[in-house]
């Protein structure tokens, strides 16, 4: 799961930082309105954490701006404006959740867990495909009751597979939700193939398929 992080106070970056990626999310952040703005615009996000408050602009404009263009990220707004008026401004525009500061960190995780178990997973404690099952909070997946041990590029992989399921997914947009935006710094996809390899062959007992669409992209099927 990918998650944007839009703060201009760096102690607390660094802490949200720490604390998301330590459970093994993929963090990237912007300090600022216009970075923030860029960012929403090129990428997705799984989650985006958003301070209102911002040295160049108001972050309520990024998210109006992130629902007018049709995106369905989820959004946790995260400030030390703790108004009602703002509160009620933010869940209206179309946020999920709101968490004024100062907060525990634990806590922020917990909302980052819920809202994603909501938009995805319809609020499920499990995703259950076929004889597949996957537990996010802990990350374990089953197949017919066996563990089936992923790396984390193989689990992001089949869960960005899995909230997309039936949709053809590009290699470009595998690549910058696993791989984040230094993606844009690669060569070529090569390295997709290889995790893609790997992770069908410890499926291969699951009853859903990678199925490769030549030159564009991967889609998940059940079969």
């Amino acid at each position: 799961m990918k998650l944007l992080i839009i703060e201009d106070e760096p102690e607390m970056l660094e802490n949200m930082t720490q604390t998301l990626e330590r459970q093994r999310y993929i963090v990237e952040t912007a300090s600022d309105y216009k970075t923030a703005l860029y960012k929403i615009g090129v990428y997705d996000y799984d989650c985006i954490l958003l301070d209102i408050s911002l040295p160049d602009g108001n972050g309520l404009e990024l998210l109006k701006e992130l629902k007018s263009s049709g995106k369905d990220e989820g959004v946790i707004i995260v400030s030390a404006k703790d108004s009602l008026d703002d509160r009620l401004e933010g869940l209206n525009l179309g946020a999920d959740d709101y968490l004024p500061k100062p907060f525990h960190m634990a806590e922020l995780h917990a909302r980052v867990k819920a809202v994603l178990r909501r938009r995805h997973f319809e609020g499920n404690q499990q995703i259950k495909l076929g004889n597949l099952v996957i537990s996010p909070e802990s990350r374990d997946v089953k197949i017919d009751d066996l563990s089936v041990a992923l790396n984390r590029k193989e689990y992001d992989i089949l869960m960005y597979l899995i909230t997309n399921k039936k949709r053809l997914v590009t290699k470009s947009a595998l690549a910058e939700h696993v791989w984040g935006d230094h993606i844009d710094q690669a060569d070529s996809f090569d390295f997709i193939y290889s995790q893609i390899k790997n992770l069908r062959k410890k499926l291969e007992h699951a009853t859903l398929t990678i199925e490769a669409v030549y030159g564009v992209g991967y889609k998940l099927e059940l079969v």
